[in-house]
């Protein structure tokens, strides 16, 4: 009998792939996006220096809803405005083996819109 593998680790795999190939720099760090069942967390962060310069989340935030698309979109539009607060304008996305589609689709789009490039 095949044991079931968890969805969570296939994510993390695929995760662990997609970092092989991103890297967040000083001029151009990484947004990284993590979703549970009822938050999401988004995080700028400079592998370099190994820092998180920016973050924002639905548990850190108190916002209302925080496992739906538009909890997505308004964190998305936060972490971007924190970081050009601190004068990051373009980003790496890291969509953390996550399929890109819904929250994490939302939060990219709505990261854009607030002027962020990637």
């Amino acid at each position: 009998m095949i044991p079931q593998i968890q969805r969570n680790v296939i994510r993390k795999r695929v995760h662990t792939r997609i970092r092989e190939r991103i890297q967040g720099t000083t001029e151009r760090p990484r947004l990284n996006v993590y979703r549970s069942l009822n938050h999401i967390y988004a995080q700028v962060i400079d592998d370099s220096e190994g820092r998180t310069l920016v973050s924002a989340s639905t548990v850190a935030d108190k916002v209302k809803t925080g496992g739906n698309v538009a909890a997505a979109k308004e964190i998305g539009k936060l972490v971007a405005e924190r970081a050009k607060e601190k004068g990051i304008k373009k980003v790496v996305y890291d969509r953390g083996g996550y399929l890109y589609h819904g929250r994490i689709k939302a939060l990219a789009d709505a990261a854009r819109e607030a002027g962020l490039e990637f």
